[in-house]
């Protein structure tokens, strides 16, 4: 089929450029970011470089290679080192921040080799470091890591069996933050640095709990919360039985929650959303204003985020 040439062509041309633009991985860490001496600014926030004995960045999700790339250039030779995970093919060149690939959407051995390391190098961390964590769609796949009582292969059939039955996203990422290592807050948990998290939000609404599941965010679900969600959906018994005695453990309050949102851990650790669906339409309703067309307000772009004043 052949679509007529049409003036409206470099229009649209435009808009979709403009919107992607405004979400480019690097173009939007690079301007969330700067760095004058030894003070580093993200977002409104202002870090004292003097203060930190190590810089590190750590995170994963498919436009993370490029997100890594921008810090890189932000903070030169200030900058210890690093580690991220992307798909398989989405690696591109750093000099301080190694990148590895893994297994999207499904999670794979790739990925739960990469989750340990990601999670010793944070433990490895301190009070007079700086952890900045990036984050983007894909990262949950990316990072299976689940705790020492359940498999790979138990939460790969625990979110199948999930996806089959109709579950919500919130109520798949309530099960999952329950059986990992890293999600619903517990990477924040494993470490004493103060951790900052950049993220390229793929979620309406930038809840950043659900963002990733949440790995440096507090997670205000329980585990009695996630086998209700297995019970009525009538799954109970069709996952495997680790992740029912794991679960069962943590009802009776012999596994440890995830971080609630009252917790003191989260006093060092900020969020800033760089980039999302509003600053991509804003971007493009700018775009449209510039040649004419009329079109309604946009909603504001990214914002900050972090504990409460």
């Amino acid at each position: 089929m052949q679509i007529p040439p049409s003036p409206i062509r470099p229009l649209l041309r435009k808009l979709i450029g403009r919107g992607l633009d405004a979400v480019d991985a690097r173009k939007a860490v690079g301007r969330a970011i700067s760095r004058s001496g030894e003070k580093l600014t993200i977002g409104r926030r202002r870090y004292d470089l003097r203060r930190y004995e190590r810089v590190v960045v750590l995170g994963a999700g498919k436009a993370t290679a490029s997100m890594a790339q921008a810090v890189e250039q932000r903070l030169g030779s200030r900058l210890r080192g690093g580690f991220v995970v992307v798909k398989h093919g989405h690696v591109m060149p750093t000099k301080r921040i190694v990148v590895a690939e893994a297994g999207h959407p499904v999670p794979d051995r790739s990925g739960q080799r990469a989750a340990a390391r990601l999670c010793a190098m944070a433990a490895e961390l301190g009070r007079r470091d700086l952890l900045i964590v990036l984050l983007s769609g894909g990262a949950s796949s990316l990072l299976p890591a689940p705790v020492a009582a359940v498999t790979l292969g138990d939460k790969q059939r625990t979110t199948q069996a999930l996806l089959r039955c109709g579950a919500s996203i919130r109520e798949i990422n309530t099960v999952r933050k329950h059986l990992s290592r890293i999600k619903g807050g517990r990477l924040a948990e494993l470490t004493e640095a103060t951790v900052v998290t950049l993220i390229l939000s793929d979620v309406l609404g930038d809840d950043l709990s659900a963002i990733a599941s949440g790995p440096t965010a507090p997670d205000s679900t329980t585990y009695r919360e996630a086998v209700a969600i297995l019970k009525r959906h009538h799954i109970w018994q069709a996952v495997p039985q680790r992740v029912r005695r794991y679960l069962g453990c943590g009802c009776r309050g012999l596994a440890t929650e995830t971080p609630k949102p009252a917790s003191s851990l989260f006093r060092r650790v900020h969020h800033y959303i760089v980039g999302n669906n509003d600053a991509a339409v804003a971007a493009v309703a700018s775009a449209a204003r510039e040649a004419g067309v009329c079109t309604p307000r946009p909603t504001p772009g990214p914002t900050a985020r972090g504990p409460p004043s």
